[in-house]
């Protein structure tokens, strides 16, 4: 059978299709270019013709349909701005509204000239950037084939982490094009931080009940138009509602004498029917250390039992101060705002004056914690006033570095100790000094899998792959190797590491001699950038294999990426585009096309952070 068609068998037996392989090709050819509006109006007929076992006459639909359709996009690179674009598609569904829902991957961009009601929930990737599925979608609206939208309504809920120069970057760029295309805001814009359940129920609630009027008064029947779920089981376990998995074992794999903690860490999923494939991310909630807090609260001069209100889930409920710092709030990651905030109440003129100039509050923010703020400028504050100016915990995501195929109902992951000096004292990473730390084998850990489509291997197990990932960014391709061999996978396989020092750094080394002793492993280029005088970096051993690394992209090669964005990622962006240029004989700009090409073609894929 044509690999086609065995695609399309499967996807028949998975969604329990009453249409054989031929029905379905020409029901996909058919609507292949319909718009959003077509698309519903469609499933309208079918589920009339289908009520009525009869021939349906067919007539165009009536110009009032035209604005009785809401379609949502979704611009996600982690699932967030899916997961609030789904819950938005579903409470516009229950109050009879018309939906369609989409990724902007597979959103035509020209259709948006037919759309009377859009809503793009966007996430912000990187610098300002757009996340991978919009790049297109990004590119054709900002660009000068973008149409003019004089009968568009339409609302962004922008999300991002203000921590970041660029905060919610991709959403302000939308709302400033959609504008100026001459489309109707509907609401305001909002843009959300890191804990943006709260903002985002609110725009939510907001926009349905704006057009709820507007969009439910027809005489025609549409159905609601949503995305498909992914074939297979579905846990019951997500974000808000998390699995308190089994910690299993944290064993450190540098040396004694590294600068570094790394930890392989493993977790048992047990019965919780959590699955993942290469690639995605587990999510991990976490505490506080214990110590760290009550050192924030002496030095707040207050007693910890204090009680203080938090909105929970959309409900006010109450805990001590020690309790909330422990368990509600985020105290080891500073955001600029708190460092305006406590540089008003206190008045302390040295904050002040780093608070003034937003790029220092950034910067100041990233190297301090809540209580080294607070102890620079010392002053008495009510504690439900200090609580509201702390952000909630927000779970951190790590690649997961095992398959499913080799390791079954575990997880495992590679977590670097985050660990600095503020004004001579120690300071950790919450989430990673709590996995590496604080939690003690047999004890539990509240985790959920967090999928990602940006970061997969090729479905043909024919094909090359490349992968560079210094340090911990090791982790996603140490389970894509285990992957590859559960399939019998023949596509080459590269590997590009680096770290400090061979003896003390060299991340799973036996597992990677071993794949290279099998042959499943092709390849391996290693940079230990303090093993020699001039440091050494994995762009460095990239650009010395040149002309090898561009004939593997010649001949169908997928490239991945993961690691440090602030640099690594950037270096090695920067090194790809010379060596394409320098070999494929190419301008600079063409050189950018051709991985802007591989890009949209899903062989061009980065896992930063």
């Amino acid at each position: 059978m044509p690999q086609e068609q065995l695609s399309l068998q499967q996807n028949l037996n998975s969604t329990s299709s009453a249409l054989d392989v031929n029905q379905l090709t020409l029901l996909q050819q058919a609507t292949s270019s319909y718009s959003s509006l077509q698309l519903a109006w469609a499933s309208g007929y079918l589920a009339a013709k289908s009520e009525s076992g009869q021939n349906v006459k067919l007539s165009p639909a009536p110009v009032a349909v035209a604005a009785k359709i809401l379609t949502i996009l979704y611009a996600s690179q982690t699932g967030n701005a899916k997961g609030v674009a789904s819950k938005l598609a579903a409470s516009a569904k229950a109050a009879g509204i018309s939906v369609v829902l989409k990724n902007t991957a597979d959103y035509k961009a020209k259709s948006i000239k037919n759309e009377t009601h859009l809503l793009i929930v966007a996430s912000t990737n990187g610098e300002g950037e757009a996340p991978d599925d919009a790049i297109e979608f990004h590119e054709f609206l900002l660009g000068k084939k973008a149409p003019k939208l004089p009968n568009l309504s339409y609302s962004i809920l922008a999300l991002g982490d203000s921590s970041y120069e660029f905060f919610c970057q991709t959403g302000k760029d939308f709302d400033e094009r959609l504008k100026a295309l001459g489309a109707k805001q509907v609401t305001p814009r909002i843009d959300c931080d890191v804990d943006y359940d709260s903002d985002s129920e609110s725009w939510m609630l907001n926009i349905v009940e704006t057009l709820k009027e507007e969009l439910t008064q027809t005489d025609v029947p549409l159905a609601a138009v949503v995305d498909l779920p992914t074939a297979g089981a579905t846990s019951q376990y997500n974000k808000q509602n998390p699995y308190a998995a089994e910690f299993t074992l944290s064993q450190k794999i540098t040396g004694r004498d590294s600068a570094k903690d790394v930890r392989h860490i493993e977790i048992d999923l047990g019965e919780s029917g959590l699955t993942y494939q290469v690639g995605d991310a587990l999510g991990v909630w976490f505490e506080n250390d214990a110590n760290l807090v009550a050192e924030l609260v002496a030095t707040l001069t207050l007693t910890g039992e204090e009680n203080v209100k938090l909105k929970i889930n959309g409900a006010n409920q109450v805990f001590t101060l020690t309790d909330a710092l422990t368990t509600q709030l985020e105290i080891t990651q500073t955001a600029p705002a708190f460092v305006e905030f406590w540089a008003k109440i206190s008045g302390n003129k040295e904050l002040t004056a780093i608070a003034s100039d937003k790029n220092t509050a950034r910067e100041y923010a990233g190297k301090h914690q809540i209580i080294d703020v607070v102890r620079a400028a010392k002053t008495e504050i009510d504690p439900q006033f200090f609580v509201e100016a702390l952000r909630k915990i927000t779970p951190r995501l790590y690649s997961i570095a095992s398959s499913q195929a080799e390791v079954e109902e575990e997880v495992h992951l590679t977590v670097g100790l985050v660990s600095f000096d503020a004004n001579g004292e120690p300071r950790t990473g919450g989430a990673s000094s709590f996995l590496a730390n604080r939690l003690e084998e047999g004890q539990k850990v509240r985790v959920f899998v967090e999928h990602n489509d940006n970061f997969r291997l090729p479905q043909s197990d024919d094909t090359p792959v490349i992968m560079i990932g210094p340090g911990t960014g090791v982790a996603p391709f140490r389970a894509f190797m285990q992957e590859r061999e559960a399939r019998d996978a023949s596509g080459d396989n590269w590997m590009f590491f680096g770290d400090q020092t061979f003896t003390q750094d060299f991340l799973y080394q036996v597992e990677w001699q071993n794949y290279l002793k099998s042959g499943l492993l092709t390849r391996m280029d290693v940079a230990f950038s303090r093993d020699q005088a001039e440091k050494i970096y994995v762009q460095d051993r990239l650009k010395e294999q040149a002309s090898e690394v561009f004939a593997w992209l010649e001949r169908g090669a997928h490239l991945y990426i993961c690691g440090d964005a602030n640099r690594m990622a950037k270096d090695v962006h920067q090194t790809l585009v010379e060596i394409i240029a320098e070999h494929g004989k190419l301008t600079v700009e063409q050189a950018e096309d051709y991985l802007k090409s591989l890009r949209s073609n899903k062989r061009y894929q980065k896992d930063v952070y």
